[in-house]
């Protein structure tokens, strides 16, 4: 069964952070926006840091030495999806900075003008093998779960790991029922919210928008119009 962690339902520092990124006046400054998004990834990775499997190992320091329980960090691989998972993937770095790393191309195109239908294309994907390894897949919004979903599938290519955290800011409930299916079982799903749901145009509400371009600025997709037709 997949494990769902709800850190709202907490009292800690993240739920600060996360009044900060939906603040629409906060989120006039990208810098501020992005270091949050990063912050919340290390407080994130830190409890998610406490599930995982440590050895002792003994450390000689000046005076004598000590048995200290360390992880193994190089069986970790941390992945995101591009673009918005960039600044959320740097802070789960800053902590498990011996991981490898993993970066999927995977986003939302809607499929009528009213944008109401989504649906989630994939060009591009660099990983290293996650077979026998904990992937921690991290990515700000779980909305659809589409992109997740896609993500999740393109990396089980490259081997099956030992356990798969995916790890995210804001999640609709819909989104999160998407990826239970995608994921083997015995995964977690981490949030730092779970939203109410979402409206017309697949967004979370009460969200905080578009988690790329508050980050990067708006973006245009005249280009994949183009080379569909």
């Amino acid at each position: 069964m997949t494990q769902v962690i709800n850190f709202a339902e907490q009292n800690s520092i993240i739920n600060h952070f996360m009044a900060e990124l939906r603040d629409k006046s906060y989120q006039k400054n990208r810098r501020a926006f992005r270091q949050n998004v990063e912050r919340i990834g290390e407080f994130m990775a830190y409890e998610l840091s406490k599930t995982l499997d440590y050895k002792p190992k003994t450390v000689k320091t000046p005076l004598g030495v000590l048995d200290i329980p360390l992880l193994k960090q190089e069986d970790i691989v941390i992945a995101t999806v591009l673009r918005a998972g960039l600044p959320f993937h740097l802070g789960f770095l800053n902590v498990f900075d011996g991981a490898d790393n993993a970066f999927v191309s995977a986003y939302r195109m809607y499929l009528n003008r009213e944008h109401t239908e989504v649906g989630v294309h994939t060009e591009y994907i660099a990983t290293p093998s996650v077979k026998g390894r904990t992937l921690l897949l991290v990515d700000p919004m779980l909305a659809t779960g589409g992109s997740l979903a896609a993500a999740i599938d393109s990396l089980l290519q490259a081997g099956k790991p030992k356990k798969i955290h995916v790890c995210c800011v804001i999640a609709a409930p819909e989104g999160i029922e998407v990826v239970k299916n995608a994921l083997p079982e015995d995964s977690t799903i981490w949030c730092a919210s779970i939203d109410e749901g979402m409206n017309e145009q697949k967004y979370i509400v009460p969200g905080f928008g578009d988690c790329g371009d508050l980050c990067y600025g708006e973006k245009i997709q005249a280009f994949r119009r183009i080379a569909d037709k």
